[in-house]
């Protein structure tokens, strides 16, 4: 269950007041806590079963004890397991009518709608411990994330039955797309591609920044999956000659998850993305990044400056957000005044007003920027220093006593320096006003469970720039792959980070506009580590591969 469903219910009976209420949902919901513990850790509730009884009460369900439950094999039978996996349901009995239901999100009434669209029957809701509902799933459905081959089926029969479009909203192609979305959260994806061929229809995930195909569907149901998907964010399912934008707010496993959707039609018919928008990257701080103690103390007291400009830099899917977000929440206290200019604001900050720049409507980062400076703010974000005009005004926030963050696409932190000048800003003004650059890019870190060491060739080692000399005395380390990572060797990521700090020697430089290769070196000279260097350190230190640092830097 959500942790705002469940405050929302005790708010309204009674239990609690205003200020445990925000008190609870900040634990749960930014601290990222499991509700029921939080309960228990306040003292609502003695033991959980009290609140399966309130919950009980609320929907107006009898409340079962499930912990000795054995279902016959007809009663299991009457549910396909994808469909148990998928909406947290396990059925405890059944009449002439109904099926009554335990649901793990009783909570959501949504569920109960989609069981009885998708089974045909009514559904009547009952209560037990979650527990004990995802136990008996478990028991009787298995744990794995299969259930795709029993819709393959449904939507083969589909498809037999009609070669024309099938309806978007019919049960198979809804309960497709939501094991799809489903799946896809669960192996922590941050992307999901729908893509239409014309000889098939690729569904692709991105997980750690590599790409991952599903088993695919019949092509000629293409339409009608993307359709769901439309119908689902809210676009115009009848428009398939322009792009188009959403965003799916849905829960998976009793979590809130935000996706943001875009159309775009191709020969074959319209590729669908959906970002998936992990909340939980933004509860991360700093000291969350991995960053070196150098680093790490740069950037805080950068950010703590009354005035300036900071840039990260890097291609899309660094972490360059996630990095900014951090320092937001780092400069994010009750006596300064924050701002964000966003395209678009992909996660709400708490006490930071958030503002989407919107194109269509004139709404450009640099006029939002300039509306910042009559808002009295102290800290400004821009998402992306995109022309001159938003650089200028950046430049003329921070010579009026703002501290400015920013992004840039560049490949090193020296190039951001140089694109500001070839834009058309006033080298003395970058002189005077940029503080530093964090260039950044993300690597797959080895799985943990498979590592295993072994000796690269010369020729991989030639490609990194490291002779014998380098490498005495030091293990390299690869991943063999297995059940965890999926047999990619890889899981998680972690940053690379190259940092310029600007200082008179660099300032005389970018004066003089010297080109972007002769600041890099005099910054190497001054002691700046390189993407490349870094990289090489996470090799040595075992936690990456040299595949991966020759892929990215």
């Amino acid at each position: 269950m959500t942790a705002q469903n469940v405050v929302d219910m005790l708010k309204t009976r009674g239990v609690i007041d205003e200020g445990v209420a925000y008190d609870i949902s900040h634990e749960a919901i930014e601290g990222g806590k499991d509700i029921l513990q939080v309960l228990l850790d306040f003292g609502i509730f003695t033991n959980e079963d009290e609140l399966w009884a309130l919950v009980a009460e609320e929907i107006g369900a009898e409340h079962f004890d499930l912990g000795t439950f054995e279902p016959p094999a007809e009663l299991v039978s009457i549910m396909p397991a994808a469909m148990a996996k998928l909406y947290g349901a396990f059925p405890v009995s059944i009449d002439a009518k109904s099926i009554h239901v335990a649901f793990t999100d009783p909570l959501n009434p949504q569920l109960l709608e989609d069981l009885r669209f998708s089974l045909g029957k009514d559904i009547v809701p009952v209560v037990a411990r979650k527990s004990q509902v995802q136990g008996l799933i478990d028991k009787h459905y298995g744990t794995s994330s299969g259930g795709f081959d029993e819709i393959f089926k449904q939507l083969g029969l589909a498809a037999e039955k009609s070669k024309e479009e099938a309806d978007p909203n019919s049960a198979p192609i809804v309960r497709f797309v939501d094991l799809v979305l489903t799946q896809a959260i669960k192996e922590k994806a941050s992307d999901i591609h729908f893509e239409p061929f014309e000889t098939e229809f690729k569904i692709r995930y991105r997980v750690d920044g590599a790409l991952y195909e599903m088993a695919p569907p019949p092509v000629h149901l293409a339409n009608s999956i993307i359709s769901r998907v439309k119908v689902m964010s809210n676009m115009n399912i009848a428009e398939r000659r322009i792009p188009q934008d959403g965003r799916i707010m849905t829960t998976c496993e009793g979590r809130p998850v935000d996706m943001r959707v875009s159309s775009l039609p191709t020969q074959h018919g319209e590729s669908v993305v959906l970002r998936v928008l992990d909340r939980s990257s933004i509860q991360l701080t700093l000291k969350d990044l991995g960053m070196s103690e150098y680093l790490d103390n740069y950037i805080r007291t950068t950010i703590h400056k009354p005035n300036g400009i900071f840039i990260v830099t890097g291609p899309t899917g660094a972490g360059k957000t996630t990095t900014l977000y951090a320092a937001l929440r780092e400069i994010n206290t009750i006596d300064a005044k924050l701002l964000t200019a966003e395209d678009p604001v992909e996660y709400e900050l708490d006490g930071i007003m958030q503002v989407p720049v919107n194109d269509a409507v004139g709404l450009t980062f640099a006029k939002a920027l300039r509306a910042f400076l009559r808002q009295d703010p102290d800290r400004i974000m821009v998402g992306e220093m995109r022309d001159l005009e938003t650089a200028q005004i950046a430049i003329q926030a921070s010579l009026t006593g703002h501290l400015v963050l920013s992004t840039l696409h560049t490949n090193d932190a020296a190039g951001a320096v140089t694109r500001l000048v070839d834009m058309g800003v006033e080298p003395f003004l970058v002189s005077a006003t940029l503080e530093g650059v964090l260039a950044q890019r993300l690597l797959r870190t080895i799985c943990k469970n498979c590592k295993t060491s072994y000796d690269p060739s010369q020729h991989i080692l030639n490609q990194l720039g490291l002779t014998s000399h380098d490498t005495q005395g030091k293990q390299f380390f690869t991943g063999a792959g297995c059940p965890t990572c999926g047999n990619t060797g890889y899981k998680g990521r972690k940053g690379l980070f190259e940092l310029l700090d600007m200082n008179d020697t660099l300032r005389d430089l970018v004066t003089k506009k010297a080109p972007s290769l002769v600041l890099k070196q005099k910054a190497i000279e001054l002691g700046m580590t390189t993407l490349r260097e870094d990289g090489i350190r996470n090799i040595f230190d075992g936690i990456t591969t040299i595949e991966e640092v020759l892929k990215y830097t």
